[in-house]
């Protein structure tokens, strides 16, 4: 392997893991959304 082909594997390698760092940081820090509680909300009251 060359030193371009080289050099170019490291960069593509750091560069994705630093994306992938960036959004799962961001995805970790979210602030939680309520959800709604699916066996109140959506059941018929037969009384």
């Amino acid at each position: 392997m060359n030193t371009s082909a080289l050099i170019f594997m490291i960069l593509a390698q750091v560069t994705i893991t630093a994306i992938m760092l960036y959004f799962l940081i961001r995805a970790m820090r979210a602030k939680k959304r309520p959800e709604p509680d699916s066996y109140t909300d959506n059941d018929e009251q037969d009384w």
